[in-house]
């Protein structure tokens, strides 16, 4: 009896999946990370995730259909990331003054300790932020930032503690731009100046520095 011919696999099957596959792309996209941080989109390799990872190219294809959907991926979940640490920390559930100081503060800490999140972000700013315009989902996950600004602005307001003409995202724009500055341009600020802004000590002053500024900024005007 003759054996039936083996059927070669097609270019359309789906690879065989052999591992968690949550537990497989997680490690894709932390892996996928460091290599978009360090290298750039275009700088970054697929077949070098692969082996890193201990997976495919043709997996990663699958997972992400290619090498912008894994650079989008890996966008989507740093963005996502920080928004979720704003969320847990309960900002509403505190008052206007207090849940502001501790927004500033958890934006100063987590992009001190995340500079690939600084790093990917550089990258996409130098692509005219290409990638991230048409990810809607980044948009909906970054509006959450903005309506948590805009109840504590909005309760700071009502109980006469914080000024009334102030758009969120301008405040939002203020924290961002100091706590990003003080990691992206860490090294030729550093270079210029004489300044180690790693250092603990100008670390702490410079958190202080942010905290007061905004705190003053919104404060009421008398007069």
């Amino acid at each position: 009896m003759s054996k039936s011919p083996k059927k070669k696999a097609t270019a359309e099957q789906p690879p065989v999946v052999t591992r968690d596959p949550e537990a497989s792309v997680q490690d894709i996209l932390a892996v996928a990370t460091e290599e978009f941080a360090i290298n750039g989109l275009s700088g970054a390799r697929v077949d070098q995730i692969a082996e890193r990872t201990r997976t495919s190219k043709r997996m990663i294809y699958y997972y992400f259909k290619g090498k912008e959907g894994l650079y989008q991926a890996v966008l989507e979940k740093a963005y996502m990331d920080i928004r979720a640490l704003e969320e847990k920390a309960k900002l509403l559930d505190m008052e206007p003054r207090a849940a502001m100081r501790k927004l500033i503060e958890l934006t100063f800490d987590y992009d001190e300790t995340h500079p690939m999140f600084i790093s990917l972000v550089s990258v996409e700013n130098i692509h005219q932020a290409r990638h991230l315009t048409n990810l809607t989902s980044i948009k909906d996950v970054n509006q959450s930032v903005i309506r948590t600004l805009t109840s504590i602005l909005e309760r700071g307001r009502k109980e006469g503690v914080f000024r009334a003409d102030l758009d969120p995202v301008d405040v939002h724009l203020l924290i961002s731009a100091f706590c990003f500055f003080r990691v992206s341009n860490r090294h030729t600020f550093g270079a210029i100046f004489d300044r180690d802004l790693s250092d603990p000590k100008l670390r702490k002053r410079h958190k202080k520095i942010i905290i007061e500024a905004v705190e003053r900024l919104l404060e009421v005007r008398k007069g």
